[in-house]
């Protein structure tokens, strides 16, 4: 004779409820038939960082600033510069060759994108 495979019915909670699969199904049947009426997931957002509007042109107390604090810092960048005085890359590389010219501070090395 041969062996037979008997399929056993769901197991029902023990509050007398139908089985979670049994649910889950029911309900992603159901969730299918309703056509496009759920929400769509949002992708959420992540964390921003505060743009910071960085100075286009000098004022006094930057232009201060520059010549005080610059050419006593160690390592002297175009980005440094910009982040310690809030203003503009390109200001700060000009910034930088009028500190150099005037021979407040030397020039290490020099690239045509980074000059340090």
């Amino acid at each position: 004779s041969k062996p037979r495979h008997i399929t056993m019915p769901p197991k029902d909670d023990k509050k007398g409820g139908k089985s979670k699969q049994i649910q889950s199904a029911k309900a992603a049947a159901k969730g299918a038939s309703s056509g496009g009426k759920q929400k769509k997931k949002k992708w959420s957002k992540g964390k921003k960082d505060a743009k910071s509007t960085n100075n286009v042109l000098f004022d006094k107390a930057t232009y201060d600033a520059l010549y005080k604090k610059v050419p006593a810092t160690k390592l002297i960048t175009a980005s440094t510069v910009s982040g310690q005085l809030q203003i503009t890359g390109s200001l700060a590389k000009k910034a930088l060759r009028e500190l150099a010219a005037k021979g407040l501070i030397k020039p290490v090395h020099q690239h045509s994108y980074q000059r340090m």
